[in-house]
């Protein structure tokens, strides 16, 4: 029996995501430190830095607001600040090393970042996505 085209895509996808993370476990996680108040062009820039991401197919991000920071100037960021927008936000990125370190030299068109770290993590658990094929065995 032929897989219908949205069977095939779903293959696809998984295959794509399986591709993601280095199964040997070479993997990284990539933390942005930045300032909730920076912007690229009309957006903020951790929202750039995370549709950039998504658009070069990394294995995932997330955006983490913090409640109180310092950095560089060691100037206090709280939310005990009324209507504070400089509250410190990270972007982590999790994929292989290799696509990490490619991703890190983009980051240096993006102007306000004000700490990149990069550390080995290991993946314990990264299951299919619902409704898709686990072709993993």
């Amino acid at each position: 029996m032929k897989p219908t085209p949205i069977e095939r895509e779903g293959a696809r996808a998984a295959v794509a995501r399986e591709m993601l993370l280095d199964p040997n476990g070479k993997n990284a996680r990539l933390r942005v430190y930045i300032g909730e108040d920076k912007r690229h062009g009309e957006q903020p820039l951790y929202e750039a830095i995370v549709l950039k991401a998504r658009q070069l197919q990394m294995a995932g991000a997330t955006v983490v607001r913090g409640s109180l920071g310092y950095g560089r100037s060691t100037r206090l960021h709280s939310t005990e600040v009324v209507f504070s927008e400089d509250l410190p936000v990270i972007v982590e990125i999790v994929d292989s090393h290799e696509k990490i370190q490619s991703f890190v030299l983009l980051l240096a068109g993006f102007n306000e970042i004000g700490l990149v770290t990069c550390d080995a993590v290991s993946v314990l658990l990264y299951p299919p996505i619902s409704g898709q094929p686990d072709n993993s065995a």
